[in-house]
Protein backbone atom coordinates (compact mmCIF):
# COMPACT_ATOMS: atom_id res chain seq x y z
CA UNK A 1 0.00 0.00 0.00
CA UNK A 2 1.35 3.43 -0.93
CA UNK A 3 2.14 5.81 1.91
CA UNK A 4 -0.51 8.52 2.37
CA UNK A 5 0.33 11.89 0.89
CA UNK A 6 1.24 14.58 3.35
CA UNK A 7 -0.26 18.00 2.99
CA UNK A 8 1.81 21.06 2.14
CA UNK A 9 1.54 22.37 5.70
CA UNK A 10 3.13 19.21 7.14
CA UNK A 11 5.92 19.33 4.58
CA UNK A 12 6.57 22.98 5.40
CA UNK A 13 6.78 22.18 9.13
CA UNK A 14 9.24 19.35 8.47
CA UNK A 15 11.36 21.58 6.25
CA UNK A 16 11.46 24.37 8.82
CA UNK A 17 12.39 21.94 11.62
CA UNK A 18 15.03 20.03 9.63
CA UNK A 19 18.58 20.09 11.07
CA UNK A 20 20.05 20.85 7.63
CA UNK A 21 18.02 24.04 7.25
CA UNK A 22 18.75 25.08 10.81
CA UNK A 23 22.49 24.63 10.25
CA UNK A 24 22.31 26.58 6.98
CA UNK A 25 20.48 29.48 8.63
CA UNK A 26 22.99 29.46 11.48
CA UNK A 27 25.91 29.61 9.04
CA UNK A 28 24.27 32.50 7.18
CA UNK A 29 23.80 34.22 10.52
CA UNK A 30 27.57 34.13 11.07
CA UNK A 31 28.62 35.16 7.55
CA UNK A 32 26.15 38.05 7.15
CA UNK A 33 27.41 40.29 10.02
CA UNK A 34 31.02 39.57 9.01
CA UNK A 35 30.25 40.70 5.46
CA UNK A 36 28.51 43.80 6.77
CA UNK A 37 31.52 44.63 8.95
CA UNK A 38 33.96 44.21 6.03
CA UNK A 39 32.01 46.22 3.45
CA UNK A 40 32.58 49.96 3.18
CA UNK A 41 29.34 50.88 1.39
CA UNK A 42 26.56 52.09 3.67
CA UNK A 43 23.73 50.81 1.48
CA UNK A 44 25.21 47.34 1.28
CA UNK A 45 25.88 47.31 5.02
CA UNK A 46 22.26 48.26 5.79
CA UNK A 47 20.97 45.57 3.47
CA UNK A 48 23.14 42.97 5.16
CA UNK A 49 21.96 44.07 8.61
CA UNK A 50 18.34 43.71 7.45
CA UNK A 51 19.18 40.23 6.20
CA UNK A 52 20.72 39.44 9.58
CA UNK A 53 17.47 40.48 11.30
CA UNK A 54 15.49 38.16 9.01
CA UNK A 55 17.88 35.31 9.78
CA UNK A 56 17.46 35.81 13.54
CA UNK A 57 13.67 35.77 13.13
CA UNK A 58 13.94 32.54 11.13
CA UNK A 59 16.03 30.95 13.87
CA UNK A 60 13.45 31.93 16.49
CA UNK A 61 10.63 30.47 14.36
CA UNK A 62 12.60 27.27 13.87
CA UNK A 63 13.19 27.00 17.62
CA UNK A 64 9.45 27.39 18.31
CA UNK A 65 8.58 24.61 15.85
CA UNK A 66 11.21 22.33 17.34
CA UNK A 67 9.77 22.89 20.80
CA UNK A 68 6.35 21.83 19.56
CA UNK A 69 7.71 18.72 17.80
CA UNK A 70 10.05 17.46 20.50
CA UNK A 71 8.44 17.43 23.94
CA UNK A 72 10.32 17.46 27.23
CA UNK A 73 8.38 16.67 30.36
CA UNK A 74 8.35 19.28 33.11
CA UNK A 75 10.37 18.13 36.10
CA UNK A 76 9.22 18.34 39.68
CA UNK A 77 10.68 21.27 41.57
CA UNK A 78 10.96 19.09 44.67
CA UNK A 79 11.28 15.34 44.22
CA UNK A 80 10.88 14.89 47.98
CA UNK A 81 7.25 15.99 47.59
CA UNK A 82 6.53 12.65 45.87
CA UNK A 83 5.68 9.67 48.04
CA UNK A 84 8.50 7.67 46.40
CA UNK A 85 10.95 10.01 44.65
CA UNK A 86 13.00 7.28 42.94
CA UNK A 87 9.93 5.52 41.55
CA UNK A 88 8.42 8.82 40.37
CA UNK A 89 11.60 9.85 38.56
CA UNK A 90 11.84 6.50 36.76
CA UNK A 91 8.22 6.76 35.58
CA UNK A 92 8.70 10.40 34.54
CA UNK A 93 11.70 9.42 32.40
CA UNK A 94 9.71 6.60 30.78
CA UNK A 95 6.78 8.91 30.06
CA UNK A 96 9.16 11.27 28.30
CA UNK A 97 10.42 8.42 26.11
CA UNK A 98 6.93 7.05 25.47
CA UNK A 99 5.51 10.50 24.62
CA UNK A 100 2.20 9.90 26.38
CA UNK A 101 -0.24 12.43 24.92
CA UNK A 102 -1.25 14.51 27.95
CA UNK A 103 1.11 14.74 30.89
CA UNK A 104 1.55 18.45 31.53
CA UNK A 105 0.80 18.02 35.23
CA UNK A 106 3.49 15.38 35.84
CA UNK A 107 5.66 17.90 37.71
CA UNK A 108 2.80 18.30 40.20
CA UNK A 109 2.68 14.57 40.83
CA UNK A 110 -0.46 13.79 38.80
CA UNK A 111 -0.73 12.48 35.22
CA UNK A 112 -4.00 12.17 33.30
CA UNK A 113 -4.17 9.59 30.52
CA UNK A 114 -6.82 8.51 28.05
CA UNK A 115 -8.28 5.36 26.46
CA UNK A 116 -5.61 3.17 24.81
CA UNK A 117 -2.83 4.72 26.90
CA UNK A 118 -4.31 3.30 30.13
CA UNK A 119 -3.33 -0.40 29.70
CA UNK A 120 0.11 0.62 28.39
CA UNK A 121 0.78 2.82 31.40
CA UNK A 122 -0.53 0.25 33.88
CA UNK A 123 2.05 -2.22 32.53
CA UNK A 124 4.76 0.45 32.80
CA UNK A 125 3.87 1.13 36.45
CA UNK A 126 4.19 -2.55 37.39
CA UNK A 127 7.46 -3.00 35.48
CA UNK A 128 8.89 0.12 37.12
CA UNK A 129 8.02 -1.31 40.54
CA UNK A 130 10.21 -4.31 39.73
CA UNK A 131 13.05 -2.12 38.45
CA UNK A 132 12.97 0.37 41.30
CA UNK A 133 12.72 -2.21 44.10
CA UNK A 134 10.39 0.21 45.91
CA UNK A 135 8.95 -1.25 49.08
CA UNK A 136 6.65 -2.95 49.64
CA UNK A 137 6.78 -4.96 46.40
CA UNK A 138 3.01 -5.06 46.43
CA UNK A 139 -0.04 -4.18 44.37
CA UNK A 140 -3.45 -3.45 45.85
CA UNK A 141 -6.07 -3.44 43.11
CA UNK A 142 -9.79 -2.77 43.27
CA UNK A 143 -11.69 -3.64 40.10
CA UNK A 144 -15.23 -2.48 39.32
CA UNK A 145 -16.12 -5.78 37.69
CA UNK A 146 -18.97 -4.96 35.32
CA UNK A 147 -17.70 -7.48 32.76
CA UNK A 148 -15.33 -10.16 34.13
CA UNK A 149 -14.12 -11.02 30.63
CA UNK A 150 -12.54 -7.59 30.16
CA UNK A 151 -9.70 -8.22 32.59
CA UNK A 152 -8.83 -11.58 31.01
CA UNK A 153 -8.00 -9.75 27.74
CA UNK A 154 -5.30 -7.57 29.28
CA UNK A 155 -2.55 -10.08 28.59
CA UNK A 156 0.42 -7.72 28.94
CA UNK A 157 -0.84 -6.39 32.27
CA UNK A 158 -1.47 -9.91 33.58
CA UNK A 159 2.01 -10.95 32.40
CA UNK A 160 3.54 -8.05 34.35
CA UNK A 161 1.50 -9.12 37.40
CA UNK A 162 2.79 -12.67 37.05
CA UNK A 163 6.37 -11.41 36.84
CA UNK A 164 5.92 -9.46 40.07
CA UNK A 165 4.49 -12.50 41.86
CA UNK A 166 7.27 -14.76 40.61
CA UNK A 167 9.86 -12.31 41.93
CA UNK A 168 8.38 -12.51 45.43
CA UNK A 169 5.88 -9.64 45.32
CA UNK A 170 2.25 -9.81 46.41
CA UNK A 171 -1.06 -8.76 44.86
CA UNK A 172 -4.42 -8.32 46.58
CA UNK A 173 -7.25 -7.86 44.08
CA UNK A 174 -10.73 -6.84 45.17
CA UNK A 175 -13.51 -7.60 42.71
CA UNK A 176 -16.35 -5.14 43.25
CA UNK A 177 -19.61 -6.43 41.77
CA UNK A 178 -23.17 -5.20 41.77
CA UNK A 179 -25.74 -7.30 43.61
CA UNK A 180 -27.91 -7.64 40.50
CA UNK A 181 -24.91 -9.12 38.61
CA UNK A 182 -23.88 -11.57 41.33
CA UNK A 183 -27.24 -13.35 41.14
CA UNK A 184 -26.91 -13.92 37.36
CA UNK A 185 -25.72 -17.36 36.24
CA UNK A 186 -23.67 -16.11 33.26
CA UNK A 187 -21.97 -13.43 35.35
CA UNK A 188 -21.18 -15.85 38.18
CA UNK A 189 -19.59 -18.31 35.74
CA UNK A 190 -17.38 -15.64 34.16
CA UNK A 191 -16.44 -14.13 37.51
CA UNK A 192 -15.40 -17.45 39.04
CA UNK A 193 -13.37 -18.33 35.95
CA UNK A 194 -11.59 -14.99 36.25
CA UNK A 195 -10.92 -15.54 39.95
CA UNK A 196 -9.52 -19.01 39.27
CA UNK A 197 -7.15 -17.51 36.70
CA UNK A 198 -5.88 -14.97 39.20
CA UNK A 199 -5.56 -17.49 42.03
CA UNK A 200 -3.49 -19.74 39.78
CA UNK A 201 -1.10 -16.79 39.33
CA UNK A 202 -0.80 -16.33 43.09
CA UNK A 203 -3.13 -13.35 43.52
CA UNK A 204 -5.09 -13.06 46.80
CA UNK A 205 -8.66 -12.39 45.72
CA UNK A 206 -11.58 -10.81 47.53
CA UNK A 207 -15.18 -9.84 46.77
CA UNK A 208 -17.26 -6.81 47.74
CA UNK A 209 -20.82 -5.89 46.85
CA UNK A 210 -20.75 -2.49 45.20
CA UNK A 211 -24.20 -1.52 46.50
CA UNK A 212 -22.90 -1.75 50.09
CA UNK A 213 -19.72 0.28 49.70
CA UNK A 214 -19.32 4.00 50.21
CA UNK A 215 -18.77 6.03 47.06
CA UNK A 216 -15.09 6.60 47.92
CA UNK A 217 -14.59 2.83 48.31
CA UNK A 218 -16.24 1.80 45.03
CA UNK A 219 -13.37 3.05 42.88
CA UNK A 220 -11.33 1.28 40.23
CA UNK A 221 -7.73 1.73 41.40
CA UNK A 222 -4.32 0.06 41.12
CA UNK A 223 -1.98 0.98 43.99
CA UNK A 224 1.71 0.38 43.28
CA UNK A 225 3.64 -0.11 46.57
CA UNK A 226 3.38 3.25 48.34
CA UNK A 227 4.57 5.05 45.22
CA UNK A 228 1.64 5.53 42.83
CA UNK A 229 -2.10 5.04 42.43
CA UNK A 230 -3.70 4.62 39.00
CA UNK A 231 -7.32 5.72 39.46
CA UNK A 232 -9.98 5.22 36.80
CA UNK A 233 -11.93 8.48 36.46
CA UNK A 234 -14.11 7.34 33.56
CA UNK A 235 -14.60 3.65 32.87
CA UNK A 236 -13.21 2.44 29.55
CA UNK A 237 -14.59 -0.13 27.15
CA UNK A 238 -13.26 -3.37 25.67
CA UNK A 239 -11.69 -1.63 22.67
CA UNK A 240 -10.13 1.21 24.72
CA UNK A 241 -11.84 3.82 22.57
CA UNK A 242 -12.99 5.71 25.65
CA UNK A 243 -12.00 6.05 29.27
CA UNK A 244 -9.85 8.35 31.38
CA UNK A 245 -7.56 7.69 34.34
CA UNK A 246 -5.17 9.62 36.57
CA UNK A 247 -1.88 8.50 38.12
CA UNK A 248 -1.18 10.04 41.51
CA UNK A 249 2.39 10.08 42.83
CA UNK A 250 1.37 12.01 45.94
CA UNK A 251 -1.24 11.19 48.57
CA UNK A 252 -1.03 7.45 47.83
CA UNK A 253 -1.67 6.61 51.50
CA UNK A 254 -5.28 7.80 51.25
CA UNK A 255 -5.90 5.36 48.40
CA UNK A 256 -4.34 2.57 50.46
CA UNK A 257 -6.65 3.47 53.36
CA UNK A 258 -9.71 3.38 51.09
CA UNK A 259 -8.71 0.01 49.68
CA UNK A 260 -8.10 -1.46 53.13
CA UNK A 261 -11.45 -0.19 54.41
CA UNK A 262 -13.22 -1.92 51.51
CA UNK A 263 -11.09 -5.09 51.92
CA UNK A 264 -11.97 -5.37 55.60
CA UNK A 265 -10.62 -7.65 58.33
CA UNK A 266 -11.32 -11.04 59.87
CA UNK A 267 -14.50 -12.96 59.13
CA UNK A 268 -16.02 -9.95 57.38
CA UNK A 269 -13.05 -9.42 55.04
CA UNK A 270 -13.31 -9.59 51.26
CA UNK A 271 -11.59 -13.03 50.93
CA UNK A 272 -14.14 -14.51 53.36
CA UNK A 273 -17.03 -12.95 51.41
CA UNK A 274 -15.62 -14.45 48.23
CA UNK A 275 -15.39 -17.92 49.79
CA UNK A 276 -19.02 -17.71 50.91
CA UNK A 277 -20.22 -16.62 47.46
CA UNK A 278 -17.97 -19.04 45.60
CA UNK A 279 -19.10 -22.07 47.59
CA UNK A 280 -22.77 -21.33 46.88
CA UNK A 281 -22.29 -20.29 43.25
CA UNK A 282 -20.13 -23.28 42.26
CA UNK A 283 -22.64 -25.69 43.81
CA UNK A 284 -25.47 -24.12 41.80
CA UNK A 285 -23.41 -23.97 38.60
CA UNK A 286 -22.72 -27.70 38.93
CA UNK A 287 -26.44 -28.47 39.31
CA UNK A 288 -29.30 -26.07 38.58
CA UNK A 289 -29.06 -22.33 39.01
CA UNK A 290 -31.50 -21.17 41.66
CA UNK A 291 -32.00 -17.40 41.74
CA UNK A 292 -33.60 -17.29 45.19
CA UNK A 293 -30.87 -19.45 46.72
CA UNK A 294 -27.99 -17.33 45.38
CA UNK A 295 -29.89 -14.19 46.37
CA UNK A 296 -29.95 -15.41 49.98
CA UNK A 297 -26.20 -15.93 49.85
CA UNK A 298 -25.55 -12.49 48.35
CA UNK A 299 -27.73 -10.93 51.07
CA UNK A 300 -25.30 -12.24 53.70
CA UNK A 301 -22.20 -10.73 52.11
Amino acid sequence: MAAPRRDSGSRAVDALASPALTNLIGLAGIITPLAAWLTARGTTKNALLVAETVIVMALVASHIWLQRRFITLPRANNLKAMDDAQYYDLVRAKLENELISDYNAVADGHVQIYASEVPRLSVMLVQTLLESQSQPQRILAADLTTDPALLTRRREYLAANRQLLQSGGTINRLFIAKERDLVREDYARDLLNLISQHRDMGVTCGLAVRDRLRADQAVDVIIIASAAALVEDEQGDADYTKGRSTVHFKGVDRWVARFESAWGNGTGAAPAALRTYETAARRLLDSTWDHSSIQQTVDTL
